[in-house]
């Protein structure tokens, strides 16, 4: 047993995981009614509790009424009430881990069929070739929606605090507000917040600093970046050695590296430029040359589903190791790892030529096997992707009118 994937790790924070397994944030749209978590949330996080990762991360919790990535998201604002998220808290730290929350803002990323609204850093929308319709035409945000947006980041991660989290997990990645405002292929703007790599990190910056300023120093903070958004002129990895430096004196304890967007899904193995076909750890080779300068802890997810691979990912440097599909499909998989044995079943994968369609039947893969556990049922990662991706469909036109109706009547506007 190589020790490492199982030893504690302490954080600048002073919180300590118990091992260097984590579930990555997946995003479930199991939202409840008023955009909570509910029962079969609870009954998800409990089954991941149960199998041994040290630190569960939410899928990503929107810190705008207003802009969902999907009409199922979780909203926890300045008037969302507490007791849910303490209830989800609970139920993510009942097997001894820890559990962080995932705080978010689509930006541009959200379908055109949704409510309230689509900002950017410009009014440069997502291109999808013929599937470029489904997302809403953004608006370039002024700067007080910008400074109104950190605020929200803030309050987000200080009622997570209230609520019993153990921290929060800023996304900076796959395309969503924060990393559009990174890449320079999105980010146009010729004031502060645009043109040199600084000013495309002030936005990310700012909400580091204002979400550190209103949590306790012993609340953890993360950042998931891309290493690479790959996408050619794109964000990259000198980008990303760059804004990880700019992170290390501001207080935060992890970075975990992903990559991709939905114009290029690298995340689901899919880029758009074939820069990374490797069925496992996706986005190892680029972690490995961010290792040896960052002045933080890393962590890496993409593709990892054995053990090998794990402390392969461990030997590199890298401080934790994340894991999304394989926990969706075996949740139970550290303890299985612990006991020398592997998962006994794989999801299975979609090779359709369109690459857009075939990410979203990959996400609608994952999504089917985490709803079968929150049911308390077996996963069945045999299902084929068409199927997956119809029933999800499904479901997110009945959460489409759940949400519209919620937000016409609960919520003020922005």
């Amino acid at each position: 047993m190589t020790s490492e994937l199982f030893s504690p790790l302490t954080l600048r924070s002073g919180q300590v995981l118990k091992n260097r397994i984590a579930k990555a944030a997946m995003e479930e749209n199991m939202a409840g009614d008023g955009q909570l978590p509910d029962r079969d949330l609870l009954s998800l996080y409990r089954r991941w509790a149960a199998g041994g990762t040290g630190l569960l991360i939410t899928g990503n919790v929107m810190v705008h009424a207003e802009a969902l990535t999907g009409p199922a998201g979780v909203v926890l604002d300045a008037h969302a009430p507490l007791e849910p998220f303490a209830q989800w808290a609970k139920a993510g730290k009942s097997g001894g881990g820890a559990i962080w929350m995932q705080i978010n803002h689509p930006g541009r990323q959200v379908a055109s069929d949704m409510p309230g609204v689509v900002w950017g850093p410009t009014d440069i929308g997502v291109s999808l070739g013929k599937h470029s319709s489904r997302f809403g035409r953004p608006t370039a945000m002024t700067a007080q929606q910008i400074a109104d947006t950190v605020t929200r980041y803030a309050v987000t991660a200080r009622r997570a605090e209230e609520a019993g989290f153990d921290g929060v997990e800023i996304h900076a990645a796959h395309g969503y507000l924060l990393s559009q405002f990174l890449s320079p292929l999105v980010n146009k703007r010729t004031d502060r917040w645009g043109g040199s790599p600084s000013n495309r990190a002030r936005m990310l910056l700012d909400i580091v600093r204002a979400v550190r300023a209103t949590v306790s120093p012993s609340f953890a903070v993360a950042v998931k970046l891309n290493s690479a958004d790959f996408q050619r002129g794109g964000f990259g990895a000198d980008d990303a050695r760059q804004v990880i430096e700019m992170l290390a004196p501001l207080g935060v304890d992890l970075v975990e590296l992903s990559g991709g967007s939905y114009e290029s899904p690298a995340m689901t193995g899919r880029p758009a430029d074939d820069r990374t076909q490797a069925r496992e750890a996706y986005f190892l080779d680029l972690a490995q040359d961010l290792v040896s300068t960052s002045p933080l802890p890393l962590m890496l997810t993409g593709g990892i589903t054995r053990r090998a691979t794990a402390e392969r990912v461990l030997d590199s440097g890298v401080s934790v190791l994340g894991m999304g599909t394989a926990l969706a499909v075996t949740p139970d998989l550290p303890e299985r790892w612990r006991q020398g044995r592997e998962a006994d079943r794989a999801m299975r994968p979609v090779t359709w030529s369109d690459k857009a369609l075939a990410s979203a039947a990959s996400m609608a893969q994952v999504r089917h096997q985490m709803r079968r556990l929150a049911r308390g049922g077996t996963t069945r990662p045999g299902t084929h992707p068409a199927i997956a991706l119809l029933s999800e469909h499904r479901k997110q036109r009945r959460a489409l009118r759940g949400y519209r109706a919620w937000l016409s009547k609960s919520r003020p506007t922005a």
